[in-house]
């Protein structure tokens, strides 16, 4: 099993809708890199991607991914390589989850040709990523809040605390005595914290998944603007 296979499974597996493709394929580019940072494939000199030695790899996809590496300076950047090797990444790890025999398709209806959306099957591989997603491994976690998977619990917790927040600060304000904008304390928190993996290799990789995710948004709100701007000048004729 590798992050990637387990990302992906977990993806199927805990999120209540399939992430868009395009996060999911940035953060398995993302979960390649820590595996081949693991299998000490590569290192990271500050933010550029060394090849080091050739592992024996049983994946293909990330057998894959060692073999397009850059293997000349300047080498490559981990933000370039999330672009490159993340095109499609998504579709090519479910297809090879089918070939696996790890998917299978619901039937939909009572005719054997329509069938509806792929679903795991009870596998090993599929047991084994639900047991590292349960121990919340840091890296697992931080792979998946990333495109938008949270632990239920998780996410009940927090919206109690929120909750609870907000109802303190409801009681202790008065109509005279309210905090001004500018007077109260910045306690805003991203979205997203990379957890502390005691290496630093894999939290530059972290981090620029997270901002990739964050410049892909970006490029898709800005595009929607245009779109939106250029209808409204069609509509003008």
């Amino acid at each position: 099993m590798t992050t990637a296979r387990d990302l992906i499974i977990t993806a199927m597996d805990v999120a209540p809708g399939p992430p868009a493709a395009g996060e999911l394929s940035l953060a398995l580019a993302g979960a390649e890199l820590i595996d081949l940072l693991a299998a000490e494939a590569i290192r990271l000199d500050d933010d550029r991607i060394v090849p080091g030695h050739r592992p024996a790899l049983t994946d293909p996809l990330l057998d894959q991914a060692t073999e397009s590496l850059t293997q000349k300076a300047p080498y490559e950047t981990v933000a370039d390589w999330l672009w490159r090797r993340g095109l499609g990444l998504a579709p090519a790890y479910l297809s090879a989850l089918e070939t696996d025999g790890q998917l299978t398709r619901r039937r939909r209806g009572l005719l054997p040709f329509r069938t509806g959306r792929t679903a795991l099957v009870d596998s090993p591989d599929r047991r084994l990523a639900g047991e590292r997603w349960a121990a919340q491994e840091p890296v697992l976690v931080a792979l998946a809040a990333a495109v938008g998977i949270r632990d239920g619990e998780t996410d009940e917790a927090d919206e109690a605390a929120d909750t609870t927040a907000a109802d303190e600060a409801a009681d202790t304000e008065t109509p005279n005595t309210k905090t001004s904008a500018a007077e109260a304390p910045d306690t805003a928190v991203p979205d997203t914290e990379t957890p502390d993996t005691a290496d630093d290799a894999v939290e530059t990789v972290l981090v620029a998944v997270n901002e990739a995710l964050l410049e892909l948004e970006a490029v898709r709100q800005r595009r929607s603007i245009e779109q939106d701007a250029f209808d409204n000048v069609w509509r003008g004729y």
